[in-house]
């Protein structure tokens, strides 16, 4: 189980914590199985520290590659409704691993916006760096903005939980593109 989050004033709340329940694997701090990453602000753009235990292991000793990107991905994505105040679905990502994340130890993630949009699309990046400041993973990923009203019919959500999310989305404590806090 990944060691939760301290509670810290400087978290950057996401605008689903507006829901009581919600279960995002990677952000929620309800989901007993997920990751339970909280941000802070950071002046590139949001930040995400974490420490992986055995529950998410690959090889003896090894976090298994795919919360990599998973981290990764939920760190940008949160950047993007943080400063864009839009939810936005990932349409590719790519990951290069630099060096193996090891159980028990800690990482920050740290997501920017790469400069200037394509289109309809967003594009981020994100890197995780060790304890000593050093990468082991970077990754770039494609994302599509979309309207909750849009997307409504593919949402597990009641209808007067769709109209809080999308009034918390245009509330949201946002973040300049460099990650301070407007």
């Amino acid at each position: 189980m990944p060691s939760p989050a301290a509670a810290n004033p400087a978290t950057v709340p996401v605008p689903w914590s507006v829901i009581p329940d919600y279960h995002c694997f990677g952000c929620s701090p309800h989901n007993p199985s997920g990751l339970r990453l909280s941000f802070t602000a950071h002046p590139d753009g949001l930040q995400a520290r974490f420490r992986l235990d055995r529950c998410f292991e690959s090889y003896p000793g090894i976090v298994h590659g795919g919360l990599t990107g998973v981290v990764c991905d939920e760190t940008m994505g949160n950047l993007i409704v943080l400063v864009r105040h839009v939810p936005a679905f990932t349409v590719s990502q790519r990951t290069r691993f630099l060096a193996p994340l090891l159980v028990d130890h800690e990482y920050r993630c740290v997501a920017t916006l790469s400069a200037p949009d394509a289109g309809d699309l967003i594009q981020a990046s994100a890197e995780i760096l060790d304890a000593d400041g050093h990468s082991c993973a970077s990754s770039t990923a494609t994302y599509r903005p979309f309207a909750l009203d849009s997307v409504r019919h593919q949402l597990s959500l009641r209808d007067d939980e769709v109209a809080v999310l999308d009034q918390a989305l245009t509330m949201a404590n946002a973040l300049s593109p460099n990650g301070v806090p407007t």
